[in-house]
């Protein structure tokens, strides 16, 4: 393509798009991405991970962190959900509201504690405890965290750890030996002496 001016003649050829991958994204210094949601890795195998459950009494701090947590998880490569509202705990207490005798009139007092959870996938655990460790580093006060994760073992480890069992349970040939010679020298001593073998019992006629 061209195009013709006085200056002469300008070409140009179309460039294609830049396709940016996570790490590209992750690496970018963008002002306010922080308050947008984090990027969504596409699941690969959809094998669990990992889960985050996040509590709190109070709705903003817990919103707050699993949006923190949210983005930690995309920074660092892995494919994590959205967090997903669980259903509020509630309890509920009724109590007097002073030490008489004879009750007057009572109080009720209620606790609610909200919850979130966050569910990994397709990662591996050296990064999924990287990233549990980034949020218990940077927990945010009057919200909890509990972690459950799943730890793959390699193929032939049932195998292993048979083998292992068995020579733990297993006698040593040396000392089974030795109980052998034991054994026949004492069965020896025995019919040399013309006597009768411990082992053997007489027939009842």
């Amino acid at each position: 393509m061209g195009v013709a001016g006085e200056m002469g003649a300008v070409s140009w050829q179309a460039k294609s798009p830049v396709v940016l991958t996570e790490a590209d994204i992750a690496s970018m210094v963008i002002p306010g991405r922080s308050l947008y949601p984090p990027t969504t890795i596409p699941r690969t195998h959809g094998i669990p991970a990992a889960e985050i459950h996040l509590r709190s009494h109070h709705v903003y701090p817990l919103d707050l962190f699993a949006h923190f947590a949210g983005h930690a998880a995309s920074a660092l490569g892995i494919p994590a959900t959205r967090p997903i509202p669980l259903p509020t705990q509630r309890s509920m207490w009724t109590v007097l509201r002073g030490p008489f005798v004879h009750k007057k009139s009572q109080e009720n007092f209620e606790r609610r504690v909200h919850k979130r959870v966050i569910k990994a996938w397709d990662a591996d655990a050296l990064i999924v405890d990287r990233w549990v460790r980034y949020l218990r580093t940077h927990q945010l006060p009057g919200v909890g965290i509990r972690v459950t994760t799943w730890e793959r073992a390699p193929l032939g480890v049932g195998k292993q750890i048979f083998e292992q069992a068995m020579e733990k349970i297993r006698p040593d040939t040396e000392e089974i030996k030795a109980l052998a010679e034991k054994i026949v020298e004492q069965e020896m001593s025995v019919t040399s002496e013309g006597g009768e073998s411990p082992t053997e019992k007489p027939l009842c006629m």
